[in-house]
C-alpha cells in the first residue's frame, strides 16, 4: 500500500518528501490505489496561481458516494456508519449501517429527482444535526446536484442571502430543531427567508420536534411520506472530476457571503487520507466530530472523510451543557469512542466545570484528541491533554479553513511530537510559507510572517460562486503565485508552525470566522448610530469576543444608552444570527481616524484589550484628541 497509513516520524518526511518533490505521482498513487473510479484520469494536475485555475485528476469520472457507501457494501454492510447520538439522552441512539445508509440515501435522492432536482441544480439544506442532514447531503451528491448547506442557527436575512446567491431551487429543512432544553423554529426561520427569495421551487421538511408549523400549499411538502414511496435503488449519477460537489459560504472581510465552490476528486482523495492519517483511524474505532455539518469541518470530517474510509462516524444532536457539563464525557464513555474531535470554545468551558465531572466517566477508549476551528491556547491544551487524555492521547492541534477543504497542518498522533499552541508540521502535499511585509519568502527557522501556500493540494477550493473575479483578489493577489490564508504563522526553531491569527478584519468567535464588515453594516442600521467600529478582546471561554465601539447621533443618558445596546444586539442577530452578537458596547463621541478617513482599528483593538502603554504614533490622526477620551470611557 502506498503510504497510505503513516506510523512513525520518519516515515513522514519521507512521505511529505516525496509529496512535494513529485506531486503528480503521489496523489496519482495514492488515487489511483484507494478509491473507485468508472474512468481513470488523463492528468493528474494542471495548475495556474495567476488566473488561478486548479484540474486535479482532469478527465476522471466517479461518484463520490458510490466511495463513501457502495464499496463498503460487500466487506461492511453490517458495520454502522452513522451513530446518531439525540439532544434528550433519554431518547436511544441509532446506528446506521452502510447497507441502510445506502438504502436511505437512494430514497432521498429519488425523492429529490422526483420533485425535479437534476445535475447542477443547488438545493440549500436548512436541518439541524439529525441523520437527515447527513442523507441530504449524500443524497445530493447521488445524483450529481450542488448542496449548500446553511448552519441552522443562521438568521433568516442569513439563510435568504446564501439561498439567493447560488440560485437554489430547493430547501430542506425541519419543522424545528432541539437545542438543550430549547427549541428552535427553523421552519419560521425559512418561511421568513423565502419571502425575498423568488427561485425556490419546492420545500422538504423533516418532522423532527412535532410542532405546529405552517405549511405553504404548492411549495412545502412533509419529507417522510415521500420517503415511504420512494425505491431503495438509484444509480448514482456520474460526475466528473472537476464537478462542483458543493457550496459552502465563508465570511469575508467584507459584506457578501463567499461561496466556496469545492469540486469532487481531489476534494475526496485529500478528505479521505487526510483523516485516515491525522487521526490514525484503524478499521473497528468509533470516531466523534463534534462540529456541526453547516461547517466545513461537518462536510469533511462528519461525513465525505470518514465515510471515505468506511468509519463509524458519531453524529450528536445536542450541546455540550445538556443535560448538564458531563454529556461530551458520557457519550465518549457509552460508544466507546477513540478519536474526538471538538473545538478549544467548548474545551475552555468545560474546563471551566473542573474535572470532577470528567472523572465520573471513563475514557480510557480515547486514543486521539483533536482540536479544530482557532488555535488553542496553552491553559486549555494542558486540560485536554492532562485530564480528558490522561497524557496518554496525543493531541491534534489542526489548522485549515473553509478554503482548504481540509487539514492543512497538524501533528499526526504517534508520529509527531506535539507542542502546546502549535499546529506542528504541515500535512502531506502540503507546502506553505512564511511571508514578510516586503512581499519575500522567509526562509529558515525562527520568522514570523503572513502565511501562504505555494503550490496546490487536491481539496483547495475552486472558485467563489459565480464570482471568480473576487476569489483572484482574495485569495491569488496579494502575493504572486501563492494561496493566502489570511492568517499570520511563526516558525519554531524545529520548523514547527504556530498560527497567529487573522491578519484581516475577520475576528474568529468560538472557531467561527466573523467579518467585521457585515456585522458594522448591521449596527449602523439602528437610527440612533451614526458609526460603529468592530474588533475582537480576549474572552476566557470564547477565545475572542466582539467590542463595538459605537458613535450615536445624538448623546443620550444611560438608559438610552441601554436600550440601544440591547436593539443593537437583536439587529445583528436578525441579520447574521446570534453568534455574531457584542459582548460590549461602549459609546463614543468619535473614532480615531486616519485623514483618508479609514477608521484605525488597530488603536481600538489596544484599547479593548486594555493594552493602552504603547498605541503608537496618534499625532497624524485627524481627530487624535478622540483617542484619549476612548481610554477613559473604555469599559
Amino acid at each position: 500500500m502506498s503510504n497510505y497509513h503513516i506510523k512513525h516520524l520518519e516515515e513522514y518526511y519521507q512521505v511529505y518528501r516525496k509529496s512535494v518533490r513529485e506531486p503528480e505521482n503521489f496523489w496519482e498513487e495514492v488515487a489511483e490505489e484507494h478509491f473507485l473510479w468508472r474512468k481513470k484520469w488523463d492528468k493528474v494536475l494542471s495548475w495556474d496561481f495567476s488566473k488561478p485555475e486548479i484540474k486535479w485528476f482532469e478527465g476522471a469520472k466517479l461518484n463520490i458516494t458510490e466511495n463513501c457507501i457502495d464499496r463498503h457494501l460487500a466487506t461492511r454492510g453490517d458495520k454502522t456508519a452513522i451513530l446518531f447520538e439525540p439532544n434528550n439522552p433519554e431518547e436511544s441512539a441509532e446506528h446506521i449501517t452502510y447497507k441502510q445508509l445506502y438504502e436511505r440515501v437512494n430514497k432521498m435522492a429519488n425523492v429529490l429527482k422526483d420533485q425535479g432536482i437534476k445535475k447542477g441544480d443547488r438545493v440549500c439544506i436548512y436541518v439541524p444535526m439529525i441523520p437527515e442532514l447527513a442523507i441530504a447531503v449524500l443524497a445530493c451528491a447521488r445524483i450529481g446536484a450542488i448542496h449548500s448547506v446553511v448552519f441552522a442557527g443562521f438568521s433568516s436575512t442569513a439563510l435568504s442571502t446564501r439561498i439567493n446567491d447560488s440560485d437554489c431551487k430547493m430547501v430542506i429543512t425541519a419543522d424545528g430543531s432541539f437545542r438543550g432544553n430549547k427549541t428552535i423554529d427553523l421552519k419560521g426561520i425559512v418561511d421568513e427567508a423565502l419571502e425575498s427569495c423568488s427561485g425556490i421551487e419546492s420545500v422538504l421538511v423533516v418532522k423532527r420536534i412535532d410542532s405546529d408549523i405552517n405549511m405553504k400549499e404548492g411549495r412545502d411538502t412533509w419529507l417522510q411520506p415521500l420517503l415511504d414511496k420512494a425505491s431503495t435503488e438509484c444509480p448514482a449519477e456520474i460526475m466528473d472530476a472537476e464537478d462542483p460537489l458543493f457550496i459552502l459560504y465563508t465570511s469575508g472581510s467584507t459584506g457578501q457571503p463567499k461561496g466556496m465552490v469545492h469540486t469532487t476528486a481531489g476534494y475526496m482523495v485529500y478528505t479521505a487520507y487526510s483523516f485516515k492519517n491525522a487521526f490514525q483511524y484503524r478499521e473497528n474505532d468509533v470516531y466523534w466530530c463534534t462540529a456541526d455539518i453547516g461547517w466545513i469541518t461537518g462536510h469533511s470530517y462528519i461525513i465525505y472523510g470518514p465515510l471515505a474510509n468506511g468509519a463509524t462516524s458519531v453524529l450528536f444532536e445536542g450541546v455540550p451543557h445538556y443535560p448538564d457539563f458531563g454529556r461530551f464525557w458520557d457519550i465518549i464513555d457509552k460508544h466507546q469512542v477513540n478519536q474526538f474531535y471538538t473545538a478549544p470554545t467548548a474545551i475552555r468551558a468545560l474546563a471551566k466545570q473542573g474535572s470532577e465531572l470528567v472523572d465520573k466517566y471513563d475514557l480510557s477508549s480515547i486514543k486521539v484528541l483533536g482540536s479544530v476551528g482557532e488555535p488553542i491556547n496553552e491553559e486549555a491544551w494542558h486540560w485536554y491533554n492532562d485530564i480528558v487524555g490522561k497524557n496518554k492521547s496525543p493531541i491534534i492541534d489542526t489548522w485549515w479553513q473553509t478554503e482548504t477543504g481540509a487539514i492543512m497542518i497538524t501533528p499526526i498522533p504517534f508520529v509527531t511530537p506535539t507542542k502546546p499552541t502549535y499546529a506542528t508540521l504541515p500535512f502531506i502535499g502540503v507546502q506553505p510559507a512564511l511571508i514578510n511585509d516586503a512581499g519575500e519568502e522567509l526562509k529558515g527557522n525562527q520568522v514570523e510572517g503572513k502565511l501562504c501556500i505555494k503550490f496546490p493540494w487536491p481539496s483547495m477550493a475552486r472558485t467563489i460562486w459565480r464570482n471568480h473575479k473576487r476569489y483572484k483578489e482574495t485569495y491569488f493577489s496579494t502575493y504572486k503565485d501563492m494561496y493566502f490564508t489570511g492568517d499570520g504563522a511563526l516558525r519554531d526553531e524545529v520548523g514547527y508552525y504556530r498560527i497567529t491569527g487573522r491578519v484581516d478584519d475577520v475576528i474568529i468567535v468560538s472557531g467561527h470566522n466573523l467579518g467585521t464588515a457585515p456585522i458594522e453594516d448591521a449596527v449602523n442600521e439602528h437610527p440612533a448610530v451614526a458609526e460603529s467600529a468592530i474588533v475582537g478582546f480576549p474572552h476566557e471561554i470564547k477565545g475572542t469576543a466582539l467590542y463595538g465601539y459605537v458613535t450615536l447621533k445624538e448623546t443620550g443618558e444611560g438608559r438610552i444608552h441601554d436600550n440601544v445596546r440591547k436593539e443593537i444586539n437583536q439587529l445583528i442577530t436578525d441579520r447574521i444570527g446570534p453568534i455574531a452578537k457584542l459582548d460590549k458596547i461602549q459609546f463614543t463621541q468619535g473614532l480615531p481616524k486616519t485623514r483618508s478617513g479609514k477608521i484605525m482599528r488597530r488603536i481600538l483593538r489596544k484599547i479593548a484589550e486594555k493594552d493602552t502603554s504603547n498605541l503608537g504614533d496618534t499625532s497624524t490622526l485627524l481627530n487624535p484628541e478622540c483617542v484619549q477620551n476612548i481610554i477613559d470611557e473604555a469599559l
